[in-house]
């Protein structure tokens, strides 16, 4: 089947040797270029986005549509799309995401405001919706459609909030018809001081900065010693590590943000590995109990999925190594889990100074494991408990080692 300039797509049937063949073919012989422009558009709005980008070069009618707000406001309406992975190399000298629908790499073309100097190798650091947020080497922000290569510049913060410590960066990004807006939460302080700040684009201003009041648990039997400090141990091979091992730096930020009964709240991980829980509603944070000892080595990041906080944690015993998902019972107060890599994915990981970064899209995790000898990408099926190991993405012969990703859907109506 050839598709020319004209946008002829159909199919004639020679036999017609009944009722359902003649319906077949009335059918086969009918072309999409027959559809109106505003059905053409709500046809088109439903194809996963790398069809769409693909079919644009058939002819000059399909790609104008690329540029019709009408088909934007269509491809709006689509109410979710398959996820894409925006993957993190060392060196964040690539635009290399996985096309989860496909199953597949794919190149990005850099934006222009990110080519710039003073934008060059900036660090993604969020992502919500269509957008992935970038910070720079200044701390200035970024937002951007990766799919479009739309940019917009986040005015700086004040002297006083950016001089504080920088614990979490989190982006909720919203849309009605074409009426796109996005905010981007900053948790900053130290601890058991801290505050907010919330940048909200339909005014392009920060918001005015908030304390939050700390909440104790009083069934923790933790010190304050150990709530507030960090703890340093020798490992097995006698290094000096601390409780957090995350070596990523677009990480250092790692953080959530979920909606429980109507009230915003943001998870990171604090400088001991606990994690810290900001309810923005109701201006006051708390820190959950440890999954583990201070005292053992291991590797932890938070993720959203559903809605739902949940933490990765991979932990060395009986020599072995373990890899596994938990989520916080506030009723019981305790931890749960959810699911557990293989033991025979897991083991190969012993001993190896393992650093865990993850991201949640729907019911998946992909996680990104990290180490000097070796590096991983596995997505983890929550509702089927299943793990598979991605295919590797190969530049010149040689796999390509990604550090974290960030899962963002590939909207092409979304404004940056």
């Amino acid at each position: 089947m050839e598709l020319n300039d004209d946008c002829p797509v159909s199919m004639t049937s020679r036999k017609r040797k009944s009722s359902e063949e003649q319906e077949s073919s009335i059918l086969s012989n009918f072309s999409i270029d027959e559809l109106n422009q505003d059905v053409l558009e709500r046809v088109l709005s439903w194809l996963p986005t790398s069809s769409f980008f693909r079919l644009i070069s058939v002819c000059k009618r399909w790609k104008s549509v690329a540029a019709s707000e009408s088909f934007k406001l269509a491809c709006s309406a689509i109410p979710s799309r398959d996820p894409w992975f925006f993957m993190v190399d060392p060196h964040l000298n690539r635009m290399v995401v996985f096309d989860s629908a496909e199953r597949s790499w794919k190149r990005l073309n850099q934006p222009p405001l990110l080519k710039e100097v003073s934008n060059h190798n900036s660090m993604p650091v969020a992502a919500s919706g269509g957008l992935i947020c970038f910070r720079n080497f200044s701390d200035d922000l970024i937002v951007c459609n990766p799919v479009t290569g739309s940019c917009s510049q986040v005015p700086s913060l004040d002297p006083t909030s950016q001089n504080q410590p920088l614990h979490a960066i989190v982006m909720k990004a919203s849309s009605s018809n074409l009426n796109h807006s996005h905010k981007l939460i900053l948790v900053f302080g130290e601890l058991p001081k801290l505050s907010f700040k919330i940048y909200n684009s339909l005014t392009n201003s920060w918001e005015e900065e908030i304390e939050l009041r700390r909440v104790k648990d009083e069934g923790s039997a933790e010190t304050e010693a150990n709530e507030d400090s960090a703890v340093y141990f020798l490992s097995k091979a006698g290094n000096v590590v601390a409780t957090n091992m995350q070596r990523s730096p677009c990480k250092q930020y790692s953080s959530v943000i979920t909606n429980q009964n109507g009230e915003d709240i943001v998870y990171f991980l604090s400088s001991t590995g606990k994690v810290v829980a900001c309810n923005l509603s109701r201006k006051s944070f708390s820190e959950y109990p440890r999954l583990l000892p201070v005292f053992c080595e291991y590797s932890i990041d938070v993720v959203e999925c559903r809605g739902r906080m949940l933490v990765v944690l991979l932990s060395e015993f009986f020599e072995s190594a373990s890899l596994r998902v938990w989520w916080y019972d506030d009723v019981a107060r305790a931890w749960r889990q959810v699911a557990a890599m293989p033991p025979a994915m897991s083991h190969e990981w012993y001993g190896k100074k393992v650093d865990v970064n993850c991201v949640g899209a729907g019911d998946k995790i992909l996680i990104c494991l990290n180490s000097a000898e070796l590096f991983s990408y596995v997505v983890c099926d929550l509702v089927a408990n299943e793990w598979v190991e991605l295919p590797k993405c190969c530049v010149d012969g040689k796999g390509v080692e990604f550090m974290s990703a960030f899962s963002f859907e590939p909207r092409i109506e979304a404004i940056a």
